[in-house]
């Protein structure tokens, strides 16, 4: 249902909130969250216009997280690198339907529904979970 970006833009920043006091080079950012390198790269250019990831060149440098894991939501971060496609007419452009028609009201309130939970869940939310399977990494 989501589009692969938003997966590894979710990937790259809840990797990145782990450590937020140091920085990750791409190429191993890239290897930890499986992600291929030339795409991570894109990702991280809209993270970093987001504001929720900087950039640093020069030796230590790499992508590091510009702000508190537990003020960005799900959904900020899907937001960032593109958004839920939300249904506001009728996708057949038929004239007749000045509303939504059962079924794509349907699917409409399926992605408000997708919406509000991703905006109550945050990147700390994901990696205080009490489950003994921590995020993106193999369990020890």
């Amino acid at each position: 249902m989501l589009p692969k970006t938003a997966e590894y833009a979710l990937r790259a920043t809840v990797w990145l909130a782990r450590t937020p006091e140091s920085a990750e080079s791409a190429d191993h950012l890239a290897e930890a969250i499986q992600v291929p390198r030339r795409y991570l790269h894109k990702v991280l250019q809209d993270l970093v216009k987001a504001g929720f990831v900087r950039s640093q060149s020069g030796p230590g440098g790499g992508y590091k997280l510009d702000c508190d894991p537990s003020k960005i939501s799900i959904l900020d971060v899907v937001n960032a690198v593109g958004t839920i496609q939300r249904i506001e007419s009728c996708p057949l452009g038929l004239e007749s339907h000045t509303s939504l028609c059962p079924l794509h009201r349907e699917l409409d309130n399926a992605y408000a529904t997708v919406e509000a939970a991703f905006s109550r869940v945050t990147v700390a939310a994901l990696l205080d979970n009490s489950s003994n399977i921590p995020p993106l990494c193999e369990c020890s």
